[in-house]
């Protein structure tokens, strides 16, 4: 095999986790992809025959590479944000999507997701490649220019935001299913209590309708506020089918072909937490779908 074919073949090997690292960075498929390619130019590039953990080197490479872009972010953010739901990564309940699993390897539900996007880059760095990829934080100081002491800390700040507003969901698929399930049939019947009895008294729904669907980017908190909205799920059922969003049940809803919306679940102790709904037109439109049937 030819030089170049034998650096993609090594590179290739470490692949799936720096995608892994990338889309937990970013909250973005199409940016996770173009830094792994950035990942992949700097290490065609760079001398590393002399690397002995070329694992820990490449998960450096792409951490800066994200912590770049973050920063970028940031740096263009000049006015309030919108609602902002990261993309989801779709699959069926009945068939592994292998990339989609590798990325999900932990089942990173689009509610921790949307609670990363609210770090700051120094803490989303800190925390997700320590807690999620168990790097030390001796070897994340040096990437964002603090003592391992201040990197602790920044990660420690970040875990306990996520877990006073992310709950971990329910480990049970089918508990999960049922209570998704009960959802959307009290929607359907109009049935305001049974709704409320699904929902966690303090859920939140986060509804991201991009600059095409201005009117859809809310936030509601509070089982009646979000059984108020009973109509409007009422009006979706007929239209959603069953899918995993991000390891956890969650629903597409598609009318006549075209992708309408996704919808994630987090469900704990049986009652519904949190509702991440994406219906923004562009990126909904570049979302990789599988095969529903």
């Amino acid at each position: 095999m030819d030089e170049p074919g034998l650096l993609m073949e090594r590179f290739d090997e470490h692949r799936a986790r720096l995608r892994s690292v990338a889309y937990r960075m970013l909250g973005s498929v199409t940016e996770a992809e173009d830094a792994v390619q950035e990942a992949w130019l700097r290490f065609s590039l760079a001398d590393t025959g002399r690397v002995e953990n070329l694992g820990g080197w490449l998960t450096t490479v792409m951490a800066r590479v994200c912590l770049n872009v973050l920063r970028a972010r940031q740096q263009r953010r000049e006015e309030p944000l919108q609602v902002h739901v990261p993309d989801p990564i779709i699959s069926r309940e009945d068939e592994g999507h292998p990339e989609h699993e590798a990325v999900l390897a932990d089942s990173v539900g689009l509610a921790l997701m949307v609670v990363l996007d609210t770090l700051s880059p120094a803490e989303r760095l800190a925390f997700v490649l320590h807690d999620m990829f168990a790097v030390p934080f001796e070897e994340i100081a040096p990437m964002i220019e603090r003592s391992p002491a201040a990197t602790r800390q920044l990660a420690s700040r970040a875990r306990r935001r996520v877990r006073g507003q992310a709950p971990p969901p329910d480990s049970d698929p089918a508990r999960q299913r049922d209570a998704v399930n009960a959802f959307f049939a009290a929607a359907r019947d109009g049935d305001f209590e049974a709704l409320v009895a699904v929902l966690d008294p303090e859920v939140v729904l986060r509804s991201d309708g991009g600059l095409a669907r201005p009117r859809q980017n809310v936030v509601l908190t509070g089982a009646r506020n979000v059984a108020g909205q009973a109509v409007t799920f009422g009006r979706l059922s007929p239209f959603a089918r069953p899918v995993l969003v991000n390891g956890a049940a969650g629903v597409v809803v598609a009318n006549n072909g075209r992708l309408v919306s996704v919808m994630a679940f987090t469900v704990t102790g049986g009652k519904i937490v949190a509702i991440d709904v994406l219906s923004d037109p562009e990126r909904l439109h570049r979302l990789d779908l599988p095969a529903l049937g």
